[in-house]
Order: C-alpha cells, then structure tokens, then sequence
C-alpha cells in the first residue's frame, strides 16, 4: 500500500463525517479519518489489526 489504499470502508455505524475509515491489504491495514480522505493515514499489520479488534471485543480497551 505504498501509494495508498482505494478501498477504504467506513462503518455503518457512522453518524458524521468524522469517523475511521480502514483500507485492507494483504499484509496490512490503513487507517485515516473519514473528514480527511486526502489526508495522512497509519498502516499497521494485519496481525495488530487483529488483535486491536480483539481487545475492543473482550473490553480490553474500555476506560
């Protein structure tokens, strides 16, 4: 994803024009904010994006 992404997906759970947006690769996963589509954007692997959704799951993350 050097170049950056094209299938970027929002959640339908997305009220505003402010929310994460994910693009996935083979091996990786690009995260942006919706409001920004031509803006910066992080990639992590897909094994982190796993286990970040893993935690959010079993409340690991919860305040």
């Amino acid at each position: 994803m050097a170049d950056g992404p094209t299938n970027w997906r929002k959640s339908m759970q997305c009220e505003s024009q402010n929310c994460v947006e994910v693009a996935f690769g083979e091996a990786h996963v690009a995260i942006r904010n919706s409001a920004s589509p031509d803006g910066p954007f992080i990639e992590v692997t897909a094994t982190a994006w796993r286990a970040f959704c893993a935690a959010l799951r079993d409340g690991a993350l919860r305040r």
